[in-house]
């Protein structure tokens, strides 16, 4: 891609797409058009210092593109509602559904490849696997709303006739890593054990309410977010040889909270003060107690390059932007 590109990154100024942006400006990329609601004080901090060509709020997007009409190489669509406990499925449609819909339908109009963010969430409990075949997708049983939007998007995106040159939707399994500390609840564990140990030296941990895993041994998938903006960085250099579809992006390799913990307490230097508590009522139906990628269909398509594993990358971010509040 030529580095005088003009790439829409949407959610930009949240978690992953804010991580991106910088990805692309250490990459030479600065034609930009960041597309968000623009109106949190604290994600502002995620784009501080970046470079680009415009924001553009996100109600008005549509209509600016009409207005504008800009030429336009790429487009990441990362923003999303990403709630897990919000029940109203109204609330993601709008956003996760008939927003994406409409940057599909201009993708597929104006011949722009695009990668887009969908989730692990899609595949419900995991009884029917975690494998990235586009024949499972009607069958997965999500189990939330959030999870249903995305799966939804899948399921009507693999039904259009017309489509971009190149697409791909990624879907993102647990993603921690700096530039979330907006996210409050819906953080990473991650951040809020390092928060948890700095503010009561003990981390607590779900209970396990299933027969057969024991207490913190519930096991995710967890992927630093600095392999994700590489992977999307990658799809976007070699669209023209990647097959469009959709991905599986974690690591391949389940892992326990109680490593995570054990992560986070190596970067910090403290010997693990793990405490259990029940998990909220809210979450207890919908909560996944595995996750783990099938990544052949990545690999297959040609990334070759190395994740952290989850040690690496916890110490990376609890080291470099934890402990002195840095931002990526």
């Amino acid at each position: 891609m030529n580095k005088d590109a003009t790439i829409i990154v949407t959610g930009a100024a949240g978690f992953i797409a804010s991580c991106l942006v910088s990805y692309l400006n250490e990459n030479k990329f600065t034609n930009l058009i960041l597309v968000d609601q623009f109106d949190e004080e604290e994600k502002e901090l995620n784009l501080l210092h970046k470079q680009y060509l415009v924001r553009v709020e996100r109600d008005n997007f549509f209509e600016w593109l009409e207005e504008e009409k800009p030429v336009i190489d790429f487009v990441f669509h990362l923003g999303a509602r990403t709630d897990t406990t919000e029940f109203d499925y109204e609330v993601h449609y709008q956003l996760n559904v008939l927003f994406t819909q409409q940057i599909w339908h201009y993708c597929s109009t104006h011949k722009v490849p695009i990668v887009y963010a969908s989730s692990a969430a899609t595949y419900g409990d995991g009884s029917l696997g975690y494998e990235d075949d586009h024949a499972l997708v009607p069958r997965l049983k999500p189990l939330n709303p959030y999870g249903l939007s995305k799966n939804n998007v899948d399921s009507w995106i693999l039904e259009q006739a017309a489509k971009p040159p190149f697409w791909a939707g990624l879907k993102f399994f647990n993603v921690y890593g700096p530039n979330e500390y907006h996210k409050a609840r819906m953080a990473s564990v991650v951040f809020h054990a390092y928060n948890q140990v700095k503010d009561h030296d003990l981390v607590k941990l779900f209970r396990s309410h299933k027969e057969g895993c024991r207490d913190g041994e519930q096991l995710r998938d967890f992927i630093y977010v600095k392999d994700v903006i590489k992977v999307c960085y990658w799809m976007m250099e070699h669209f023209s040889t990647v097959p469009s579809g959709l991905y599986n992006l974690g690591t391949g390799k389940s892992r326990t909270f109680i490593d995570l913990v054990k992560s986070a307490y190596k970067a910090i230097d403290k010997p693990a003060v793990i405490q259990f508590m029940d998990m909220p009522q809210d979450l207890r139906e919908t909560y996944q107690y595995f996750t783990e990628a099938r990544m052949q269909k990545l690999w297959n398509a040609g990334y070759r390059e190395p994740f952290y594993s989850l040690e690496e990358g916890v110490y990376d971010y609890v080291k470099h932007y934890l402990i002195p509040r840095r931002y990526y």
